[in-house]
């Protein structure tokens, strides 16, 4: 069957900028954060693939040291070490990642939570690996020493407050981040037009040489009419269990999600926040919170997949 097309917003001023019909595309990629990562970009004229290659993987690099749960010398590990009452003083990365989260998790009720890091271990998902399922006091203990709402920002300077024993874990929100700090990175170096994906979470800027924007095939589509997205100066990302299984867990419960959500797709004006309001709606749908974002959810039905589309997402349809 045909694609369902989405069209978020016309090309804009920033889309058009420097546009070259001539200009060859490059796709760059590598491994970093646990997963791949690809760039596709319309090269300016004179640029270096490999100067850019080498440019990408430090600045992942660079986000991997701050904001890894599964680097024990990171920033993150080093918060989650100190003693209760320390204060961490943050990057400019970390702390923009830290802000969003907090609101995200203010705005959904705490269906996102970034101070979860003691229930993703102790289910099995974080760095100590595979474990036997908790029992309720395990749980209980768990989430007692974790949850945003014990977080202390100095609203002063980029500081946090270790409240004790709370572990950080950005893990529903850092690749996101990272996608839009290599687009930014490649703006930086005159490469305006990319798409830029990490592990699903993807950014386009610009358009593609021939003029059409950078087309993205939303999953999962088995059984659905397909989506196909154009990004236009937007970001995608989406959260769920149609690739590793359930592997979400409900900071209200300290338990994995049992709301039969496979996938949340969301598009948004940065890849930071699709990915944290995809996370947020994957735990917390049906209650959506204060969020007013376009979303495809898809939930099971029986033996079959629903996909539900947020009025925001709907209006985005291109009428067939």
């Amino acid at each position: 069957m045909p694609p369902r097309i989405v069209l978020p917003t016309g090309p804009s001023a920033a889309a058009l900028a420097g546009h070259d019909p001539d200009a060859p595309v490059a796709t760059l990629s590598g491994v970093a954060m646990g997963t791949e990562w690809r760039v596709r970009c319309a090269l300016p004229k004179d640029a270096d693939t490999g100067v850019l290659q080498d440019a990408i993987e430090a600045r992942l690099g660079e986000l991997i040291a701050q904001m890894s749960h599964w680097e024990p010398a990171s920033d993150l590990c080093r918060f989650n070490a100190l003693p209760a009452g320390g204060w961490a003083d943050l990057s400019p990365d970390f702390a923009a990642v830290v802000d969003l989260s907090l609101r995200v998790a203010h705005a959904g009720g705490g269906a996102f939570d970034p101070a979860i890091g003691r229930l993703v271990d102790l289910w099995g998902y974080g760095p100590p690996g595979p474990q036997d399922a908790p029992d309720a006091a395990a749980i209980d203990a768990a989430r007692a020493a974790s949850g945003w709402q014990r977080l202390r920002r100095d609203p002063m300077g980029r500081r946090l407050r270790q409240p004790g024993g709370l572990s950080l874990d950005l893990s529903g929100v850092a690749k996101g981040y990272a996608v839009d700090a290599v687009a930014d990175l490649l703006a930086g170096r005159g490469v305006r037009h990319c798409l830029v994906e990490i592990g699903g979470e993807l950014a386009g800027r610009g358009m593609r040489p021939d003029g059409d924007p950078w087309w993205v095939e939303l999953e999962p589509a088995a059984g659905l009419p397909p989506l196909r997205l154009a990004l236009h100066e937007y970001a995608v990302a989406t959260s769920g269990d149609y690739v590793r299984g359930g592997h979400s867990i409900d900071p209200r419960t300290g338990r994995p999600a049992t709301n039969g959500v496979v996938a949340v797709s969301v598009v948004a004006p940065t890849a930071m926040l699709a990915d944290a309001l995809a996370t947020a709606i994957a735990v917390g749908y049906p209650d959506m919170g204060t969020f007013d974002v376009a979303a495809r959810i898809v939930v099971r039905d029986g033996s079959g997949l629903r996909e539900v589309l947020t009025p925001r997402f709907a209006a985005m349809l291109i009428p067939s």
